[in-house]
């Protein structure tokens, strides 16, 4: 049997969840491999499609779902449906133990060429329902029940056990009222036939003259009788013919062509009303199907667009497809690195709110970040590469095995018309209890429920974001088949990553840098010690995170009240290097960009400490700042430096922090070096001269206040975190601690 990979994990877990999800839901997928995202979204359709199965069959109501496959039954009593009946909203047909998904999806790059790329997605969505459900139902529905007025008026919804009441004309149900006319009109046109037709030359005939009279009586009443109901009919066809050749998707991209009808503010409104009118058809169906319908949009190659078509189809997402009753399940797949950057460059973003991250934040309610691969994964993948796999053949019986590598997920595709492909038997599926998943999310939240109330936004979305970052993260550590941690540590660290994304980035690399130092100079138990507190690595370091201010500076506004970040930390919640190594490999709701441009910035060199650089190229900045005055003689020490500058480091109690923040010509005039000696000692602790320092575009303006300038000791550049020229004034660190904390 085939091992699941991690990425059929994260597929798995994240289907698991959007069973679950209230509609409307925007999840954000992000990777910056292309193929991942591909992957992860076959395998979510095959595993969404299987579990809706399973509940299926699972189900043991009393009124079993209808098949979505209407044979001729089906199909008669879903027109009758249509033509004469209205839906009634219950408590229970809202809320369907069943459910059904429907994937559409949506290349944004195939609509690039197009001004209004989100009109392409509407079109796309438009065709997807029609394919689904058939394009005459959905002009029968359009015709038969939609009524513009239904939008402004509230939905009601009842208790009562029947989900379908007749329309009615004058109190009567219009299925017997047509059925009446139909009579009655049979009736008449045989007391016509009998009686015979009027005939012009009987008028003249005064011993017919009573007869006469009474055949035009009685065409003029058939006449009155089913006129009437025959202009009704014949509008009915009318409107039918006319939809069903000039469909809406036709419409759509006709206004769309037109610049003087796309630019109007009615073009806008008509496409809102038109899936406004999708929904209510989607919710007509649930009624008649007894299941929920989900409508899974996938959208890919967005980050390939351009920065204003890249806003314009956030925002038709947002308005669009987020309505309160929506049926949509919208999927962003993207590299979330280019999406950002592209998206800050658009035109029309000036402030805070109009960033990048904070137009996502008000759209996705689940971001599923996917974790970098481990070392077993990119094993795999190596192999499969060198291997040169993924062969299609075709098996015996005419079924098509598309041979995949291990990291690839083995699908087999049968040459059926069942709407649910087969999972390989030869894979192991993740198998996760949903009653044990709920049990557990309940008691995570309802153990931390005062504690975390104090650090959540007063924002739906923020909440909704981190309750459902919770229930991906108890089903990918069920599925790895992790040692949960304890169980009120899980919900903390999900709001620690929602709050704080950047400074829980920075305790991450910390403590990976720490690791990675401790392993090449073989102290194992060096700095990386799993007892300790988060809040310790933190206090450690915050005095460098505020020397790179400067650089990272987007990156903090992130981040909300530091002071509380301290008594999360500290006080409430202590977490330790321990929780970190547990939930790393199942933290999805945090931004790793962020944490690779701060370990960029931070750039720890391995180069400085080996070989015969290692007396010359400059500390890194981490290692500087944590140096005692011992640590500072020890240097020198091994630099070879006279020992009359020991002595005056020790007698001045020189450590890293006053080299750091100390002025350079005063510790030049204490320590009265010679000038090569000098000049050593300055590249090897306070880094390179301003004049050697490479420039970067992204490094902030200077301001023109010297008064108000940030203090220019460390200009930590994208590749290395050693410190630079320092500045003359002398910074108290406890000041800097307070800022930071």
């Amino acid at each position: 049997m085939c091992t699941p990979t991690q990425d059929d994990i994260y597929a798995y877990a994240l289907s698991k969840t959007l069973t679950k999800v209230p509609s409307p839901a925007n999840v954000g997928l992000y990777s910056s491999c292309k193929n991942r995202l591909n992957m992860i979204l076959e395998q979510m359709e095959v595993y969404m499609k299987q579990q809706a199965l399973e509940i299926e069959e699972k189900y043991k109501g009393t009124s079993r779902p209808r098949s979505f496959q209407l044979s001729v039954t089906g199909f008669l009593a879903l027109i009758g449906r249509l033509l004469f009946y209205n839906p009634v909203w219950t408590t229970e047909n809202q809320d369907h133990h069943n459910i059904r998904f429907i994937f559409v999806h949506f290349s944004a790059w195939h609509f690039a060429g197009s001004d209004l790329l989100w009109s392409g997605l509407v079109i796309r969505l438009i065709q997807a329902i029609e394919m689904n459900f058939g394009k005459l139902q959905l002009v029968l529905y359009r015709v038969a029940q939609y009524d513009e007025e239904d939008e402004i008026k509230k939905k009601k919804v009842e208790d009562g056990p029947k989900d379908w009441r007749p329309k009615r004309i004058c109190c009567c149900p219009l299925w017997l009222f047509l059925l009446s006319i139909l009579v009655v009109a049979g009736i008449l046109l045989g007391i016509l036939f009998k009686f015979g037709f009027f005939k012009p030359n009987e008028i003249f005939d005064e011993e017919n003259e009573e007869t006469t009279n009474q055949v035009g009586w009685l065409e003029g009443l058939i006449i009155t009788t089913l006129g009437l109901p025959a202009l009704s009919v014949c509008r009915f066809i009318f409107q039918m013919v006319k939809n069903l050749i000039f469909s809406q998707d036709k419409n759509i991209t006709k206004g769309m062509d037109n610049k003087q009808i796309s630019g109007q503010l009615g073009f806008m409104n008509k496409v809102r009303k038109e899936m406004w009118l999708m929904s209510r058809f989607i919710q007509f169906m649930e009624v008649f199907e007894r299941r929920r319908i989900r409508v899974v949009l996938n959208i890919t190659n967005l980050d390939h667009c351009a920065p204003k078509k890249i806003v314009g189809v956030l925002e038709a997402v947002n308005i669009l497809l987020s309505d309160e009753e929506s049926p949509f399940i919208s999927i962003l797949a993207a590299n979330q690195e280019v999406l950002i950057e592209k998206v800050n460059f658009a035109d029309g973003c000036f402030s805070k709110e109009d960033r990048a991250y904070a137009l996502l934040n008000r759209i996705v309610t689940l971001a599923f970040t996917v974790p970098p691969l481990g070392d077993d994964s990119k094993l795999s993948l190596f192999s499969s590469l060198t291997s040169n796999a993924k062969i299609p053949e075709e098996d015996k019986d005419g079924t098509v095995v598309q041979k995949k590598t291990s990291y690839e997920f083995v699908l087999e595709i049968e040459e059926t018309k069942e709407s649910y492909p087969l999972l390989d038997k030869s894979t192991v599926i993740p198998n996760v209890m949903e009653e044990e998943v709920e049990k557990l999310v309940t008691s995570i939240l309802a153990i931390n429920e005062k504690r975390l109330n104090k650090y959540m936004s007063d924002d739906a979305m923020s909440m909704r974001r981190v309750i459902n970052s919770i229930r991906v993260t108890v089903i990918m550590m069920k599925a790895l088949q992790k040692e949960l941690p304890q169980p009120e540590f899980i919900a903390p660290w999900v709001v620690l990553a929602n709050q704080w994304p950047c400074r829980l980035s920075w305790i991450m690399q910390c403590v990976e840098d720490a690791q990675q130092r401790a392993d090449i100079d073989l102290e194992r138990e060096a700095n990386c010690c799993d007892s300790k507190t988060l809040w310790k690595v933190f206090s450690e370091s915050r005095a460098e995170l505020y020397v790179m201010s400067a650089q990272v500076k987007e990156l903090l506004e992130h981040d909300g009240d530091p002071e509380m970040l301290e008594r999360f930390l500290s006080v409430d919640f202590q977490l330790t290097i321990k929780d970190l190594k547990a939930f790393e490999a199942v933290t999805v709701n945090l931004d790793h960009t962020i944490r690779k441009e701060l370990a960029q910035i931070r750039g720890t060199s391995r180069l400085n400490d080996s070989g015969w650089m290692r007396n010359l190229a400059p500390l890194p900045l981490t290692k500087i700042i944590n140096m005692d005055t011992e640590d500072v003689c020890k240097e020198l020490s091994r630099m070879k430096y006279p020992t009359k500058y020991i002595d005056i480091v020790k007698s001045n109690d020189l450590n890293g922090t006053a080299l750091v923040f100390g002025d350079a010509d005063d510790l030049k005039n204490l320590l009265n070096m010679t000038f090569g000696e000098w000049s050593t000692f300055r590249l090897h602790f306070l880094g390179l001269p301003s004049h050697l320092q490479p420039q970067h575009m992204n490094t902030p303006p200077v301001p023109s206040n010297p008064q108000s300038q940030t203090p220019s000791f460390h200009h930590a550049s994208n590749h290395s975190s050693n410190p630079s020229s320092v500045n003359s004034n002398i910074f108290p660190l406890m000041s800097v601690v307070k800022k930071f904390s």
